[in-house]
Protein backbone atom coordinates (compact mmCIF):
# COMPACT_ATOMS: atom_id res chain seq x y z
CA UNK A 1 0.00 0.00 0.00
CA UNK A 2 1.39 3.19 -0.66
CA UNK A 3 1.02 7.07 0.73
CA UNK A 4 0.13 9.80 -0.74
CA UNK A 5 1.86 12.55 0.60
CA UNK A 6 -0.80 15.30 2.03
CA UNK A 7 -0.04 19.18 0.91
CA UNK A 8 0.45 19.75 5.03
CA UNK A 9 2.90 16.97 4.27
CA UNK A 10 4.53 17.94 1.52
CA UNK A 11 4.83 21.77 3.46
CA UNK A 12 6.91 19.65 5.88
CA UNK A 13 8.71 18.01 3.89
CA UNK A 14 9.89 21.12 2.03
CA UNK A 15 10.78 22.45 5.30
CA UNK A 16 13.18 19.28 5.69
CA UNK A 17 14.80 19.53 2.37
CA UNK A 18 15.35 23.45 2.98
CA UNK A 19 17.15 22.53 6.18
CA UNK A 20 18.72 19.83 5.14
CA UNK A 21 20.50 21.92 1.96
CA UNK A 22 21.74 24.52 5.31
CA UNK A 23 23.09 22.02 6.78
CA UNK A 24 25.28 21.15 3.72
CA UNK A 25 26.44 24.68 3.28
CA UNK A 26 27.48 24.84 7.29
CA UNK A 27 30.82 24.77 8.45
CA UNK A 28 29.85 24.15 12.39
CA UNK A 29 29.48 20.80 12.55
CA UNK A 30 27.11 20.83 15.64
CA UNK A 31 25.45 23.13 14.05
CA UNK A 32 24.95 21.11 11.01
CA UNK A 33 24.28 17.64 13.48
CA UNK A 34 21.29 19.59 14.97
CA UNK A 35 19.60 20.92 11.63
CA UNK A 36 20.25 17.74 10.24
CA UNK A 37 17.99 16.05 13.22
CA UNK A 38 15.48 18.76 12.87
CA UNK A 39 15.21 17.30 9.23
CA UNK A 40 14.64 14.32 10.55
CA UNK A 41 11.41 15.37 12.75
CA UNK A 42 9.52 17.50 9.70
CA UNK A 43 10.10 14.27 8.36
CA UNK A 44 8.55 12.33 10.85
CA UNK A 45 6.01 15.02 10.77
CA UNK A 46 5.13 14.65 7.05
CA UNK A 47 4.25 11.11 6.99
CA UNK A 48 2.26 11.30 10.25
CA UNK A 49 0.29 14.53 9.00
CA UNK A 50 -0.49 12.55 5.88
CA UNK A 51 -1.55 9.83 7.75
CA UNK A 52 -3.63 11.74 9.47
CA UNK A 53 -4.71 13.70 6.15
CA UNK A 54 -5.67 10.07 5.15
CA UNK A 55 -7.51 8.80 7.72
CA UNK A 56 -9.72 12.29 8.06
CA UNK A 57 -10.27 11.73 4.18
CA UNK A 58 -12.27 8.46 5.23
CA UNK A 59 -14.23 9.24 7.68
CA UNK A 60 -17.53 10.78 7.51
CA UNK A 61 -17.47 14.33 8.21
CA UNK A 62 -13.95 14.44 7.25
CA UNK A 63 -12.27 17.73 5.28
Amino acid sequence: MTLQISRRGREYLRTAQTLLYSASTMTDRAVAAQLKALADTYERRAEQASHVDAAQGMAPGGR
